[in-house]
């Protein structure tokens, strides 16, 4: 009797149960079961052996550490992927996957939550009910800012960005865009200075590269209307933090609201002391569907790559061609 042997598969972190189970049918699964984060020397003591990675964005593939991995495949739970270096995984013919798709809408609906949120002062609102501050009806009690017929200025136009742009069409709003490349969308193309001078309100959906670095700094936040209110649900670091604190207390802008930051879960101390900030830890997909969704999605690519299956959301296919379709052929 000829016995043969299950793949092996690190997840990292804590997922959605259904997830494991469904990896526990295909492969052996040595599971980190907390929220605690792996040190690189755990991580890759954990991945000796193994043929797949569930990872999360936390878990920092350098070209360090992909050198001294011998996995098929990392597979992402996030859009993300700015925690893999996906030039060094290619080389070492490493197929790596994110899961798209299934967090758009309920981003872009984070992203307007705090849109309005921000607009309406929801949070002080909220703040000073419960502190017993209300005692009468004042003509200019937490008095904000309209959000219908106002202008939406959107930066990165692709999913997200475009949910974003449907919700704001919903409002009656006048949406103008700036990407690398004009968007197959009903919405006015614009330079980046233009969007930053004429939004009301100004929403990032970029990814995080070299060249989206601070993609916001002071000259752009000068830039801004002191009503403004800029939203990022993108990455932390395209946006530099310490300047958006001195524009928020400095009233260089009217307001923000951010779900991502530079240093996670750090946060710029002068940032946490703006009562315009309204501030939230990271949650922009976190809908229980999503979350389920994003934890399958990044288990059903695993799975694929161990059965010599192509990943539905693969990321570098020229890895594939590289080693896999080249053993196909």
């Amino acid at each position: 009797m000829i016995l043969t042997m299950q793949p092996s598969v690190l997840v990292t972190r804590r997922i959605y149960p259904e997830a494991i189970e469904y990896l526990k049918q295909h492969a052996e699964v040595d599971y980190n079961p907390t929220d605690d984060i792996l040190s690189p020397a755990d991580l890759l003591a954990r991945a000796k052996g193994k043929q797949a990675i569930v990872s999360q964005l936390v878990d920092k593939f350098t070209p360090g550490v992909i050198a001294q991995l011998g996995v098929r495949i990392i597979a992402n739970v996030a859009v993300g992927f700015d925690n893999i270096d996906i030039p060094a995984a290619t080389e070492r013919g490493i197929l790596v996957t994110n899961t798209p798709d299934v967090l758009t809408d309920t981003t872009a609906d984070f992203a307007f939550a705090l849109l309005m949120a921000a607009a309406r002062r929801i949070v002080e609102a909220h703040e000073f009910v419960h502190a017993g501050k209300w005692e009468r009806w004042t003509i200019d009690m937490l008095v904000g800012q309209d959000v219908h017929h106002r202008t939406l200025g959107i930066f990165g136009m692709g999913r997200i960005g475009q949910a974003m742009a449907r919700r704001g069409k919903g409002f009656d709003m006048r949406v103008i865009y700036h990407d690398a490349q004009p968007a197959n969308f009903d919405a006015e193309f614009a330079s980046k200075e233009k969007v930053l001078r004429e939004s009301d309100f100004i929403s990032l959906h970029v990814p995080l590269t070299p060249e989206t670095r601070h993609y916001i700094g002071e000259p752009e936040l000068r830039m801004m209307k002191p009503t403004a209110i800029l939203i990022n649900t993108a990455r932390g670091p395209v946006v530099d933090e310490a300047a958006l604190a001195r524009a928020l207390k400095e009233g260089w802008i009217g307001g923000a609201g951010i779900d991502v930051f530079e240093r996670e879960p750090a946060i710029d101390p002068d940032l946490l002391k703006c009562r315009t900030a309204t501030l939230a830890p990271h949650i922009g997909s976190a809908s229980v569907e999503t979350r389920r969704g994003m934890s399958m999605i990044a288990v059903e690519n695993a799975v694929a790559a161990l059965e010599g299956r192509r990943p539905k959301t693969l990321l570098n296919p020229l890895a594939w061609e590289k080693v896999y379709a080249r053993k196909e052929a």
